[in-house]
């Protein structure tokens, strides 16, 4: 029994939620999300509550009635909150400049990189080192923050690299003399 497709959706003041079919559009202060559900889900609105349900309980059916509720949520927090990842870059050198829409990162490339964010992403300097990527789409802030990453991962032995904000890189041990 799926927990979490069974938890009702609050929709909190100053979001609006139209439900054509099986087309979802949520509205609010930061913009707006659209979504299509599968056809095995539905969506009732009842005053500011939305209610998440599934045709049968086929397994099928089952997997998706967690996913769209968490997708509806998630569209919803998006746009009265928006979402936020922060990356830091450790190594001696290492920065990023933020120009108009993209970051030109120095990680120890012979040349540097540049990244072009995305409509509907924002970048920012939060503090030395630390580059904070927010907007209102929990996947596509979560996919830049990886591709970011990906530019020059921590390194396994020094912990070089460009992480996330509180990730821990467990060290492995260098070469021993004997």
């Amino acid at each position: 029994m799926s927990r979490i497709g069974l938890k009702e959706i609050q929709i909190p003041d100053g979001v609006s939620v139209t439900i054509d079919n099986n087309n979802v559009a949520v509205k609010g202060k930061l913009g707006q999300l659209q979504h299509e559900l599968h056809p095995n889900i539905s969506i009732e609105q009842q005053d500011n509550i939305l209610h998440v349900k599934r045709a049968s309980d086929k397994k099928f059916d089952k997997s998706l009635h967690g996913l769209s509720r968490s997708l509806v949520s998630n569209m919803i927090e998006g746009v009265s909150q928006g979402f936020s990842k922060e990356l830091e870059l450790q190594g001696v050198g290492y920065r990023f400049e933020l120009k108009d829409k993209s970051v030109v990162f120095f990680v120890g490339y012979s040349t540097p990189k540049e990244f072009n964010l995305p409509d509907g992403i924002a970048a920012e300097e939060t503090g030395k080192n630390v580059l904070k990527v927010s907007g209102i789409d929990k996947q596509a802030v979560g996919q830049v923050a990886a591709n970011i990453r990906a530019i020059r991962p921590p390194d396994a032995y020094k912990g070089k690299g460009i992480r996330y904000r509180g990730e821990r890189i467990k060290l492995k041990p260098g070469k021993s003399g004997v």
